[in-house]
């Protein structure tokens, strides 16, 4: 093949890496070389993939300030906010392998009474090939999502990395190559929307997606021709609900991180803040000044827009938001250059604008006052998305992240869920269906499998056909006393 991708710094605009683009024929090579791959790797067991997958750990560990340079050249992110993201994906690499077995290994569970002759078990097997489409905005944290609990359970993966960030992908899957030389356990194929539907096509067992909702329905759309199982994780519209008892310096600084870092170029990003009306003006202030500290700029804590074509949105929704009764009490459209923007808060902005209904995936935030939070709760949960969200209370905290609509919320803390290896990441709705992370992200890449062994014979052989009269009696009369009495249900309150 001659047809190349270039990779761009976002902020010079100069070459950042060149890669061969992969076609349709290529991408099954791949496919193929990971399937071939694939009984060695389950092969080994657990304790091999985890001897392993640390002397990975420990290539990525050693390495770090280089893949950070890579991932801050095509993303134009700060170096020290790509050396965290890194940071995180190493603990999870960690958490996966060091889980697996315990997470996935066969185990017994209870039979019951009716089948209380037998032995009954399970265990969670790999499902042999696993696809991964990833994002540009975390090119490290956010496939190795997918990839270490893959590669845990006992799959290997084949990784189409965004076209903005080939170079990343392409150092992840080099770095494996150093521990396992001239093994496909980890593969990387390169390329735009063509090569990611090729991938979609091919002879893999699951596909696991990260991107907008819209890309995420065409991959859900082309997996279904062969049946191939996705998980999708189609980003967000985050709330932030700030109660009238909340420590509004640490919530405006959450906030601000929430809403800001990264150039708000995050899934899990703070979009939308709702806040009691006793302590709205007080908040509002702390977090105006807490965003006028942060600039935008080459070599500043924010980076510029990795995407030229995500700038265009964010002023549509700046300007539609204002145009409709909004104000911008920092930033506005005036704040939207050419690749940076400055982060922007928005208020008395409507419910039905675009800057609260549509991911706007740059540094805005809105602001509403709320009269409660019970307002607050409905509000946040009347929108389609429903990824991750934040909290801040003192007194009833965990009461209104269990009210809220989405698959993870942090409490007095903001994105916490991602940094926590044990716990599943993921959305309803719009925002996508299935898991990584956790027990959760490795059972993602596999499939139970259950079986019985009869350790002595059943008084009652209910499977015969010499099964007569006596022995159907016995079996009513076995579930009468079982699950025949009567309850009196109760009232609901």
């Amino acid at each position: 093949m001659t047809d190349k991708l270039e990779s761009l710094n976002p902020i010079t605009g100069d070459v950042a890496g060149t890669h061969v683009i992969d076609d349709t024929e290529s991408v099954a090579v791949a496919v193929s070389r990971a399937r071939a791959l694939a009984p060695w790797w389950v092969s080994i067991g657990y304790d091999g993939r985890k001897d392993v997958l640390a002397q990975w750990r420990g290539v990525i560990t050693r390495r770090m300030a280089q893949l950070a340079q890579v991932v801050h050249e095509e993303t134009g992110k700060p170096h020290a906010d790509a050396m965290l993201e890194i940071g995180l994906a190493i603990d999870h690499l960690a958490w996966a392998a060091g889980h697996a077995k315990k997470a996935l290994g066969r185990r017994t569970v209870n039979p019951g009474m009716l089948m209380a002759n037998q032995v009954a078990e399970k265990e969670y097997k790999p499902l042999g090939v696993v696809g991964v489409i990833g994002p540009w905005n975390y090119p490290v944290f956010t496939p190795m999502g997918s990839i270490a609990y893959a590669l845990a359970a006992g799959n290997t993966v084949v990784f189409k990395p965004s076209e903005h960030t080939p170079g990343v992908g392409q150092w992840l899957a080099d770095s494996l190559s150093e521990v396992l030389p001239d093994q496909s356990l980890l593969t990387c194929v390169h390329g735009f929307g063509e090569t990611g539907t090729a991938l979609c096509r091919a002879d893999i067992d699951k596909l696991a997606f990260t991107g907008s909702a819209a890309t995420g329905k065409k991959v859900m759309a082309t997996c279904a021709e062969n049946l191939t199982p996705v998980v999708i994780e189609a980003g967000g519209k985050d709330a932030f609900l700030v109660d009238h008892d909340a420590d509004l310096a640490a919530a405006a600084d959450a906030a601000a991180w929430g809403a800001f870092s990264n150039a708000g170029q995050t899934c899990i990003g703070v979009e939308r803040v709702y806040v009691h009306e006793r302590v709205y003006d007080g908040f509002l202030a702390e977090l105006t000044k807490a965003a006028e500290g942060v600039r935008a700029d080459a070599g500043a804590k924010l980076g510029p827009m990795t995407m030229e074509s995500q700038v265009g949105v964010v002023r549509s929704h700046i300007e539609d938001a204002l145009s409709r009764g909004g104000r911008a009490v920092l930033g506005g459209t005036e704040a939207v250059g050419d690749r940076f923007i400055q982060p922007t808060i928005l208020v008395d902005v409507p419910e039905d604008s675009l800057a609260i209904t549509e991911e706007t995936f740059g540094p805005t935030v809105t602001v509403t006052r709320v009269n409660d939070m019970d307002e607050a709760v409905e509000l946040a949960n009347g929108g389609k998305y429903g990824l991750g969200g934040a909290v801040f209370s003192k007194a009833r905290g965990a009461e209104l992240a269990q009210k809220l609509r989405s698959g993870m919320t942090s409490v007095n803390s903001v994105i916490a869920f991602a940094g926590v290896p044990s716990l599943p990441f993921g959305g309803v709705g719009d925002s996508g269906f299935g898991r990584i992370h956790g027990e959760d992200g490795l059972k993602e890449f596999t499939y139970s499998h259950s079986t019985t062994r009869m350790r002595i014979k059943p008084p009652l052989n209910l499977t015969t056909f010499n099964r007569g009269d006596k022995e159907d009696t016995m079996f009513a009369t076995l579930m009468t006393a079982l699950h025949g009495r009567a309850t009196q249900l109760r009232p609901p309150r």
